[in-house]
């Protein structure tokens, strides 16, 4: 069968051509018809079939036959890699159709996305997470969307993106076409699919998760230690053109490619803490064949084109037997072979036989090598049963190593900073640095100071320091009137002598009225008869208490006495009992 028996229209037949596609594969052969007339396609594929011609040729020629404003096909992969490697294709099958197309990721500014979408799309290749941001922010329309694909389901579901993917899919127009593509078929997945999918064309290529036959797969039992040794002569083989390596963790893809460099061989390292400006620079050079191998984890390959891929190195091997299947995938696309190197040591015995029994053989194994395994005793287990793998602790060795340098650095900075003042900053919390000479926490004593010689002085001097408290006009402070020295300050100022002052003289009253002036020579029984004058005109005063706790005359608060002698009074006093409960007897 050839392309044009599949349907196809005349430009892309052309863009095809010009890619050095003669026929379609098993996939593209069975996906491509029912999803030209429409339908909702289901397609179990291994990666490397060619899937992504598979969905792309019949979403450009179902969007050129009919225009439309907006995006009109959404295209959701787990990875940055993987959304670069579907634009790219797409830009290429669509070069002579007026179609516009776009991807957007995470891990890079978003501004530059923003404005080509403001320009309009057609076709949008998205992760679930940047899409997300940018639907929020209301620079994403999916309103006018025709078709939807999901690619490399079962490693949204790996990678914990299946949330995100539901709730991307509630933005969706009920009415679309989805075309759902996944490696394997997982119960989560199923149940995906279930939901998603209206009366699809079930699209199978071999077996779930089987190999690529034309892949040639060998195994060394090499013990942990001697695995970059291996590798590095290994590659250093002429036949080897390039090479992809997988290891387990990130810090073991950092060491890997740092070893191989050492040994004289170009390797570059792309992981999840890889910025996207360095992992697309590393995976440009090794297309272009400036690096020579290229370490890599499992998340960080998942999707990766790359074409004529001569080995694929298994450095560690895989705890999921099915990331055995896609790893060594990358290599023998669209049938052209490809070598598979695997690498096992004493402690993944385990792993081999998960991954042996899913391929339903064994892999051959070569014992002529420089390196044998000579270690057969397994490392001890946790509790758990689980196997205490030092490569775990070599990694969080180095992540605190690299916090420690990050701290310092700042440090740096900060005294840095600080260094035109001539004071070295210090973290809040922290005591200043010692200055050569000081004996720790041992406080001189100023020059002039001198020990208490009481304990009112020493209760004095040992107090905190406190601010000057300000003055509150809305809330006054009220004592407790049952403590016990408030309650002798008020027996001590009720008992102290008073003596008599002179009142000051009243000013001048209101207009017309003088003020009452007390004559010089007043007699005792003129004071009696002006007294009685005084009661009988003025209302009974009630009853109560003057500030020394007596009966008062009226119930009038007491007057502000004035005293000109500059005298003070029992109440202006401090505490007059400080002295006996406070002294040195």
């Amino acid at each position: 069968m050839t392309f044009q028996e599949l349907g196809l229209k005349a430009p892309i037949l052309k863009a095809l051509a010009e890619q050095g596609y003669e026929r379609p594969s098993p996939i593209q052969e069975k996906a491509i018809p029912p999803a030209l007339a429409g339908r909702d396609v289901l397609g179990c594929a291994q990666t490397g079939t060619g899937k992504t011609c598979a969905f792309a040729a019949p979403i450009l020629q179902r969007l050129s036959g009919r225009k439309g404003k907006g995006i009109r096909a959404l295209i959701l992969t787990p990875t940055r890699e993987l959304a670069l490697q579907i634009q790219e294709n797409i830009v290429a099958y669509s070069r002579h159709l007026p179609l516009r197309s776009a991807v957007i990721f995470g891990g890079v500014g978003q501004n530059p996305q923003v404005e080509q979408l403001k320009k309009g799309v057609d076709i949008l290749v998205a992760t679930p997470g940047r899409l997300g941001d940018l639907y929020n922010q209301k620079f994403v329309d999916l309103s006018r969307l025709e078709i939807f694909v999901l690619d490399e389901a079962d490693r949204m579901l790996d990678m914990g993106f299946i949330h995100d993917v539901r709730r991307i899919l509630g933005w969706l127009p009920k009415k679309k076409q989805t075309l759902f593509f996944s490696a394997t078929m997982p119960p989560e997945v199923q149940g995906l699919v279930d939901s998603l999918l209206v009366e699809p064309v079930k699209v199978a290529v071999d077996p779930v998760s089987s190999p690529v036959e034309v892949i040639d797969q060998k195994l060394y039992y090499v013990d942990r230690g001697n695995k970059t040794k291996l590798l590095a002569s290994l590659i250093l083989e002429p036949e080897v053109k390039n090479a992809l390596v997988f290891t387990r963790t990130k810090h073991g893809a950092n060491k890997v490619a740092g070893d191989l460099v050492k040994a004289g061989i170009a390797a570059a390292a792309i992981h999840g803490n890889k910025s996207q400006t360095a992992r697309q620079q590393a995976l440009a050079d090794f297309k272009s064949g400036k690096v020579r191998a290229l370490v890599a984890t499992d998340i960080a390959a998942r999707g990766l084109d790359i074409e004529e891929l001569s080995h694929v190195f298994n450095y560690n091997l895989p705890d999921v037997p099915e990331t055995y299947v896609h790893r060594i995938g990358r290599t023998g696309r669209a049938g052209h072979g490809g070598t598979a190197i695997s690498f096992c040591d004493i402690n993944e015995k385990e792993e081999l036989k998960a991954i042996q029994k899913l391929l339903g053989r064994a892999i051959p194994v070569v014992e002529d090598h420089p390196w044998p395994m000579e270690v057969f005793e397994p490392l001890p287990r946790d509790k758990k049963g689980r196997i205490v793998n030092p490569e775990d602790a070599e990694a969080r060795a180095a992540a605190k190593e690299r916090k420690a340098r990050r701290l310092s650095a700042e440090s740096q900075s900060l005294r840095s900073k600080a260094a035109p003042s001539g004071r070295e900053p210090v973290s809040p919390g922290c005591p200043p640095p010692l200055s050569q000479g000081d004996k720790g926490p041992q406080k001189k004593r100023k020059r002039g100071q001198r020990n208490s010689a009481t304990l009112e002085e020493a209760l004095v001097a040992t107090a905190p320091a406190r601010p000057a408290p300000q003055p509150d006009f809305t809330d006054f402070h009220r004592p407790d009137p049952l403590a016990s020295d408030v309650i002798m300050d008020a027996t001590a100022r009720l008992l102290a002598a008073r003596k008599p002052v002179a009142r000051p003289e009243k000013k001048e009253g209101r207009k017309g009225k003088r003020p009452k002036e007390k004559a010089a020579g007043e007699q005792p029984a003129q004071k009696e008869r002006r007294a009685q004058g005084k009661k009988q005109s003025a209302p009974a005063p009630k009853s109560g208490r003057n500030k020394h706790g007596g009966r008062g005359r009226s119930g009038r608060p007491p007057e502000i006495v004035l005293r000109t002698n500059g005298q003070k009074d029992s109440t202006e006093q401090p505490s007059l009992m400080k002295p006996y409960y406070l002294s040195d007897d």
